[in-house]
């Protein structure tokens, strides 16, 4: 051990000066002190989540999040315009309610849901029927319309706790979610319920979107919470005949009118490339949208704030995205790169932040081998920030639609373990962030952006 210690101090000796007294380094370093003592990304966060609260698309709250931000970015952007987009009005209506009827271990069971986003309604009625529970799609079709038909499905698998990265976790359970209910329907299920993506035992539900196929029935379907899910669970061991009701009011609206919001300064040299930070303006209904994506809408105003306070004049065109109807429908994301395209805009690179607002670990990224590794041989200036995860693939939903553009596209990374106990519920408030790691992931994308203005991606 102090010989490993030695030849890490010996190593730092040699290595860290000629990185430390670099030009870079020295302008990431006034980065970083900028933000950790003059930003203003807490206060702001502050303001949109307890201010404002949830934003879901073409809820009053998102046309609040719109004035707002663009209010907020006219105090440092050279320009903020409106961006129209259509989106989609699902509105979740009276609360909903569900229960075990007829256990003979507990007898009535009130059980802690919510309705999935999209999702139809069941209306005054509800739905009840005997509960059939399965972990994938394959052990649905096994049991075929026979034995499904006229039941209400309930999916629980879990997310693999085996899994370090959470969102990898995520990944191999959210099917269930956003496509189960179709995958129940063809068999003629009545409703769905769908264990909540989240990898503790919580009393909370977790919603999130799902996507009804064409030409099958729409079914409603609710999240469960994961411990009335595990108890469900147990109690169908030995009582098969289980009867389960829920009931929600849920409905989609005609779409309704929106806007993407949009700050930019321009660039001193190369003012038609163009360098993009963003997060998603629109939440959740549950909470105030605080990780998911308050955090990442800040951070993203705050690289412009940041330069404006260091007196940093770009040399590119740095461009402030807050994207609207990422959680259902992506319509802001596919419309800023339609628009993009018409206008035959030149995007050399785009970053995203929607994992949350936790301690910086690095960045994803979607890119061609030449940016790639232009961008990871600038790991050693993020290192002394904590910063040192370059090798993830992805990037983020609203930038996606760049790619095929030909644009490199990155993903903020912070630190994922405690994302998923937030997500998509009611727990998603200001209180949960911490203002030292926002900042530091506002500093860390800003760091970023430098490096590719200073030295483009080719």
């Amino acid at each position: 051990m102090i010989k490993f210690s030695l030849r890490l101090l010996l190593f730092a000796c040699i290595a860290t000066p000629a990185v430390a007294q670099s030009p870079d380094a020295s302008a990431i370093r006034q980065i970083f002190d900028t933000e950790l003592s003059q930003g203003k990304s807490y206060a702001a966060l502050e303001y949109l989540t307890t201010r404002i609260g949830a934003r879901l698309s073409g809820s009053p709250g998102a046309a609040a999040g719109v004035e707002w931000s663009r209010h907020e970015m006219e105090n440092f952007a050279d320009s903020v315009w409106l961006q129209p987009v259509m989106v989609p009005h699902w509105v979740r209506g009276q609360q909903e309610q569900a229960r075990v009827l007829n256990s003979k271990k507990q007898g009535t069971i009130e059980m802690n849901v919510c309705a999935l986003g999209m999702s139809v309604g069941t209306g005054p009625e509800g739905v009840t029927g005997q509960v059939i529970e399965v972990k994938s799609f394959e052990e649905l079709k096994q049991l075929g319309e026979k034995k499904i038909k006229g039941k209400i499905v309930f999916f629980n698998r879990p997310m693999d706790p085996k899994q370090i990265n959470t969102f990898a976790a995520y990944g191999g359970a959210v099917e269930q979610r956003a496509l189960g209910p179709s995958e129940a329907a063809k068999y003629g299920a009545v409703g769905v319920i769908v264990r909540s993506m989240g990898v503790n035992l919580e009393d909370y539900p977790h919603t999130g979107s799902l996507r009804y196929a064409l030409n099958i029935p729409k079914i409603p379907a609710i999240a469960i919470s994961t411990r009335h899910a595990e108890l469900l669970s147990k109690l169908l061991v030995s009582e098969k005949d289980l009867q389960f009701y829920f009931e929600t009011h849920c409905e989609t609206l005609p779409d309704a009118p929106s806007f993407n919001v949009i700050g930019e300064i321009k660039g001193s040299q190369y003012p038609n490339e163009i360098i993009v930070v963003g997060g998603h303006l629109d939440s959740w209904d549950l909470a105030q949208g605080a990780h998911d994506d308050g955090t990442g809408c800040v951070q993203s105003m705050e690289v412009l704030r940041i330069m404006k306070m260091m007196g940093y004049k770009p040399k590119r065109t740095i461009r402030a995205v807050m994207f609207m109807n990422e959680e259902n429908g992506l319509r802001g994301g596919l419309e800023y790169a339609r628009q993009a395209a018409l206008k035959q805009e030149k995007h050399i690179a785009a970053i995203e932040s929607d994992d949350g607002g936790f301690t910086p670990r690095g960045f994803t990224m979607n890119a061609a081998e030449g940016p790639k590794a232009r961008i990871k041989s600038w790991k050693p200036l993020f290192a002394p920030y904590g910063l040192t995860d370059f090798d993830e693939e992805g990037a983020g939903a609203d930038i996606g639609p760049l790619e095929p553009q030909g644009v490199t596209t990155l993903g903020f990374l912070p630190d994922s373990q405690r994302y998923f106990d937030y997500h998509h519920t009611r727990a998603d408030t200001f209180d949960k962030v911490s203002k030292r790691e926002l900042e530091l992931g506002a500093a860390s994308m800003a760091a970023m952006v430098y490096l590719i203005d200073q030295h483009g991606l080719n």
